[in-house]
This record gives C-alpha cells, structure tokens and sequence, in this order.
C-alpha cells in the first residue's frame, strides 16, 4: 500500500473548451500558488483537476472522455485524487456523480472557494487580477464579465454560467496592470457578451469607457475584442476602435444567421436588414476593421432556401475573419422543443459549403496583402518558421504571418514589421523590414 501522506501534491490543472475556461483555470491557480501548493497545467501531478465544458455536443464528449481516462489513471494508481469543475459538472452534476462515482468530488462555475477548500487551499479574496498564466507571454485573457442575460434559443450557456455581472472598471485596469508587469504586450478582452458590460454596474453600457481606461496601461499595445452581441452593439466603442491606436481594428461577432424566420426563431432580436445595416456601419465608421463572425447551420427548421440566402449573404458580406459550426441540439435551451429536423450529413456538408466561400473570400483579401508592410507581434517558432499575428488576427483561431527562420532572426514576445511576399487562403508569409 502506497503512503500518500508522505509525498507532497502536485496539481495538475486540466482545461477543456473556450478562452473564458482557460481563464477560470488561470485564476484557481493563482490561487493556489499564494496557497504556496505546486500547481501545473496539463501536466503530470498525482492530484488533478478537470475544467470541463458542455456547451455542445463535441464538447461534452471529451470532457465525460478526459473524466473517464484520468478516474482510469486513479484505479490503476497513477494519480491519487480526480476533481472535476467548470460547465459541464455545472450543468449535469446529479447525472456525473451516479455515472462516474469514482471522481472525488463535482464543483459548478461559481464554487471556487468549495473546489480551494477541498485543495486544501483558502480562497484568498484580495488576489484582484492574480492568476498563472498560461498563454505565451505576449498576450492575455482579460475577462471582464461572467454569464449571460441573453435569451438566444439555442444556448446552454446562462444555465452554466448565470445572469451578466460585469468586473468593475477599477478591479480590471489594476488586472490589466499586473499582465503588464509579468510581459503581456495584448490583452484579448472575452465575455460571454461584451456589449452588455456595464450595465448592471452603472446602468449603460460602458465598453467603450472600459476601452479608454485600459489603453492608459503602460506596456499594453494591443487591445482586442471578443464575442460582441449585435443587438444594442454600443456605437460608441466604434470610435474608441478609430480613434485609439491601441485598440485594435478587429471585432468578433457572431451573427449566427441572416434569415429572418431562423433569427426570430434563435430569439436573436435583429432581422436581416439590421444585422446587414449593422455592418454596413462598421465598415462605413472604421473602414481598416478586420470583421470577424461565426455561423451555425442545420438549425431547425433551415430549409435549402434558408441556406441559400446565408451562402448569398456570406458572399455579399466578405468577412475578413468566419467560423461556421453545425446546430448542436441541446437540453433545456428553447430550441430543444424544436424538431432537429436537418440530418446530421446535411448539417456538415452545409459548414463545409461556407467554409469553401470563405476560403475563397480569405485567398482574395490575402492576396490584396502581398507587398504590405503589417506590424506583427511573433507568437512563437514552430519548425523553420517564426509564427506571427497581424492587428486583424487573432490567436488560435485566425489567419497568420509566416517568416522564414532559417533566413532571419526574430525574437518571440516582440513586434516586427513584416512585409508580406506570399499569401494563401488562411496564411500570409512575410520577411522583416529592418529599419
């Protein structure tokens, strides 16, 4: 029999799904570490914790799969301890415990202190803005509120994350400054819905005064947004956008359909025609913005008429930036009294069919680059290539800027000017102009 009592804990933090997870993780391990307990992320420590998610169907399976193969890890002795945390034990905790009883204990999104205590950790209230990070250096999640107020038909999120409650203006510049001492040059700001930030707080919408504060931070340079709402979109952040070189010319905002009878039945509160206007005015207010959207397809009730006008609109629009996904039928949600009425081969091929347009969209804008001189910020080096972003880009999920390595030098962490000699659907290849 092994003597657990002997060996010190190492905890091994395991994050599943989006940037607002990766932040929660961040944050629990920052407190653990003023606990002085040894905290990693993903990977080898004898205590784990598994951040789930359980917003769609993919989702849902690899963190009940990432559950299943560390309470294995534990029955063969590997590790001594599995808890499990974030939306999906949120959202089906009756449901995990009696079906995987062997994890020791379950936490929602809103028991941090339980999950610290069970750590044997003491939730430390005035770490404001203290967490690990755990992105390359350059750039930060910055997430200035949690859950959602919206009533879209089709999203499990406010059942796992609750009504919006916006962080204080204050607490978030202090956040801000302390990423800035530890080297991060870009902070992505996620929300559920950033458009509504401010409003429980000081009864408007207060993105745009959040914007100006945060560009007083020394050794921040970029800013940029992430998941906007476009019903009620703030005007007025479209000006801090124009006028505030920090703020970076990109927006992310998921317009889901174009049809009016799937935007009425998604409980979106906009139209065709609003949505287009909406737009029309991004452009028309900050001509240089990168646009980005997400798509879903196969929604109930989507006939070919209904993705054909979505194809067309896609076409019209050209979308710097466009991710689409199929409808996931989910428990709960408004949708879920709807038929799922689009096979599962007919939802795919139809993501594929907009992926293709976009891919052509993308190639087109692309090659409108070749020549330009971009100021890129160098993410990291991967094989014979140092990876960088432009302003428009976002990590992960956007295009990037590729340069040789086995011909120049560039340091990772630092800002260069790239001049773009090559580009292709998703990717631009570029060399350093030396001043």
């Amino acid at each position: 029999m092994r003597t657990k009592s002997l060996k010190k804990n190492k905890i091994n933090v395991v994050t599943l799904g989006c940037s607002k997870n990766l932040y929660d993780s961040e944050v629990l391990m920052g407190q653990l570490k003023a606990n002085k307990k040894e905290v990693v992320h993903e990977q080898e420590g004898n205590v784990v914790v598994i951040n789930t998610c359980g917003f769609i169907d993919n989702a849902k399976e690899q963190s009940v799969n990432t559950i299943l193969d560390f309470v294995q890890r534990k029955q063969e002795g590997l590790v001594d301890k599995v808890f499990v945390t974030g939306c999906l034990s949120e959202r089906y905790k009756p449901d995990l415990i009696e079906e995987i009883p062997d994890v020791d204990q379950y936490f929602g999104t809103t028991e941090l202190p339980a999950l610290l205590k069970a750590l044997g950790a003491d939730y430390k209230h005035e770490l404001i803005g203290e967490r690990i990070t755990t992105t390359p250096k350059n750039y930060a999640f910055l997430k200035i509120a949690e859950g959602c107020d919206r009533p879209c038909s089709f999203c499990a999120i406010p059942l796992m994350r609750g009504k919006h409650k916006s962080t204080p203006i204050e607490n978030l510049v202090q956040e801000a400054k302390n990423l800035a001492k530890n080297g991060v040059k870009e902070l992505i700001l996620i929300a559920q819905d950033l458009t509504y930030y401010g409003l429980d707080l000081y009864k408007k919408r207060a993105l745009a005064d959040l914007l100006k504060e945060l560009v007083k931070v020394d050794g921040i340079q970029w800013i940029r947004l992430h998941y906007a709402f476009p019903t009620g979109f703030p005007m007025d952040v479209l000006d801090v956008i124009k006028n505030e070189p920090k703020v970076c010319n990109y927006l992310d905002i998921p317009l889901q359909h174009i049809s009016d009878d799937l935007l009425k039945s998604m409980r979106r509160g906009t139209t065709h025609a609003k949505t287009t206007e909406l737009i029309h005015k991004f452009r028309e207010k900050v001509p240089a913005m990168a646009i980005r959207t997400t798509l879903i397809v196969g929604y109930p009730g989507e006939t070919e008429a209904h993705f054909q006008e979505l194809k067309d609109w896609v076409k019209a629009m050209r979308f710097e930036r466009l991710g689409c996904f199929t409808y996931s039928h989910e428990e709960n949600t408004h949708a879920f009294n709807l038929v799922d009425d689009v096979p599962e081969d007919i939802k795919q091929q139809r993501a594929n069919e907009i992926m293709e347009i976009q891919s052509q969209i993308s190639w087109e804008l692309n090659q409108e680059k070749i020549g330009q001189i971009f100021k890129c910020v160098i993410d990291r080096k991967e094989g014979n290539y140092f990876v960088g972003r432009t302003e428009f880009d976002s990590p992960d999920v956007d295009n990037e800027v590729l340069i040789d390595a086995t011909k120049f030098y560039l340091k990772t962490g630092d800002f260069a000017e790239v001049k773009i000699t090559e580009a292709a659907d998703f990717d631009l290849y570029g060399e350093p102009v030396t001043a």
